[in-house]
């Protein structure tokens, strides 16, 4: 048995815009996400978010659950539209209730809250105004993320800027398969710098009110999705492929956030795409503003080779966290289109990513190495076909799949790395992008036709671990 040591956080995680529903009740805005999934073939079967999980109404429940699993903390994402539709001016009064009843209600069951500002669904008018390629954004992201913490900053435990900028910068923007779906490079490239740069701004603003009357107390930091990447063969195609798909991947974040500077190859690779003009004396300074923490959202690994025929679908698939659409989509990963990624024939999850618990290790000692501080693992989880017998869902694969990347999380606690917590992910199923609902990430079951909550055997088996802190 393996003891989960004391003050090592296990929680589970979520985010609105796959949660919450009520699209349009009580004063909320629409997000990108809510426009996108009524494109045509946008998302699978046609699905939206507009009910999702009905978190929105059955808040008080789900912290029931929560407090039946016995975890230690919650990880959850405000939706920038309920907060503040249109992404300026006052806050939504109805919206900023709902996440102040929530943020109460978990502190009343012994919860931590832990709060991620930015999980995708940005305010519509935002994207009609250029979105995160356009630097008035950044701006706005900072003033919305004040006010989050004049309100809520005394009793948070973690603010998380950002979830996973890759995802919305290159998805977005690059590869269409994520809201707002666009093809443009440029736009991405341009959107990397400002998701960071909003970072940074949100970084400042949350800093400054910890000399206010209500501080904001909780660790401040970003959630990254940095992946182990591998050339397939020691040939120099197969590693030059590697540094590339590297560079889009991670450095292109983790060099401005902990060493102020973009890396000289990454912006070689992309001299077609951008001349990076829009980088202004000063950004970098503040991108790089010291965090408390860094969130790894840790899945799969990357296995790469050189220029080969397959290279545009199989990057595609890939590269894609949510390939449900059927619209036009491409590779996104400008300047690394050729990149084949590859098939060592190991487990696979239903999402078609690899199973290696390994990989998380070497992240996290990556992570060290780049001078990160404290760790923690926000994101852990798996996507199965899950089949209800009598009642009950016997999810075998995903409680194996949980065990083992947990065990490499306290192996390394125990080895000397700052890593204080694990977030499994999800607590339930839900609206999971352009899968629509036909991917199932939760330890508890959600029948969307009667909103019932079942927990899978995952969930008992995460509640027996929480109980007993042995793994």
């Amino acid at each position: 048995m393996t003891e989960v040591p004391p003050g090592f956080v296990l929680g589970v995680a979520t985010a609105a815009a796959q949660i919450e529903g009520a699209a349009d009740e009580d004063g909320k805005g629409r997000s990108i996400w809510d426009t996108f999934a009524r494109v045509p073939g946008a998302v699978r079967g046609g699905d939206t978010p507009d009910v999702a999980c009905d978190h929105y109404h059955r808040w008080r429940s789900d912290l029931d659950l929560l407090s039946w699993l016995g975890v230690d903390a919650y990880r959850f994402s405000i939706s920038w539209p309920r907060w503040q539709p249109g992404g300026s001016g006052s806050p939504n009064a109805a919206g900023v209730a709902f996440y102040d009843a929530l943020v109460d209600g978990l502190l009343e069951r012994g919860v931590q809250p832990w709060v991620t500002l930015y999980h995708w669904d940005l305010p519509r008018e935002l994207e009609d105004a250029g979105g995160w390629a356009a630097r008035d954004t950044a701006q706005r992201f900072a003033d919305y993320a004040a006010s989050v913490g004049d309100v809520l900053g005394d009793r948070l435990a973690g603010v998380a800027t950002l979830n996973e900028p890759w995802c919305s910068a290159f998805l977005g923007y690059s590869g269409g398969v994520h809201a707002p779906g666009a093809l443009d490079d440029a736009r991405a490239i341009g959107a990397v710098h400002h998701l960071l740069l909003g970072h940074g701004l949100a970084v400042d603003a949350l800093r400054a009110r910890t000399t206010s009357a209500r501080s904001t107390p909780a660790q401040l930091g970003i959630v990254l999705n940095v992946y182990p990447v591998e050339p397939a063969t020691d040939a120099p195609a197969d590693a030059d492929a590697a540094r590339r798909i590297d560079g889009l991947a991670n450095r292109i974040f983790l060099d401005p956030l902990l060493r102020g500077a973009y890396p000289d190859d990454v912006v070689a690779d992309l001299a077609d795409v951008s001349d990076f003009s829009h980088v202004r004396d000063g950004d970098l300074e503040v991108i790089s503003r010291p965090v408390d923490f860094l969130g790894e959202n840790y899945y799969s690994p990357y296995v790469v080779a050189g220029p080969g025929e397959e290279a545009d679908e199989a990057s595609r698939r890939a590269g894609d966290h949510a390939g449900g659409s059927t619209r036009t989509t491409r590779s996104p990963w400008p300047g690394a289109r050729d990149v084949v990624f590859a098939d060592r024939g190991r487990p696979r999850t239903q999402m078609g990513w690899e199973v290696e618990p390994a990989g998380l290790r070497r992240v996290l000692d990556r992570l060290v190495a780049y001078g990160a501080p404290a760790l923690y693992i926000t994101e852990n989880g798996a996507a199965y076909d899950d089949v209800v017998d009598d009642g009950e869902v016997h999810d075998a694969e995903r409680t194996a799949y949980v065990r083992d990347h947990l065990a490499v999380a306290l192996q390394a606690r125990a080895d000397g790395l700052d890593v204080r917590g694990y977030f499994l992910w999800s607590l339930m199923d839900n609206f999971e992008w352009s899968w629509g609902y036909s991917r199932r990430f939760g330890a508890v079951r959600v029948d969307y036709e009667t909103q019932e909550r079942t927990p899978k055997d995952s969930a008992h088996w995460y509640r027996e671990v929480a109980r007993s802190r042995q793994l």
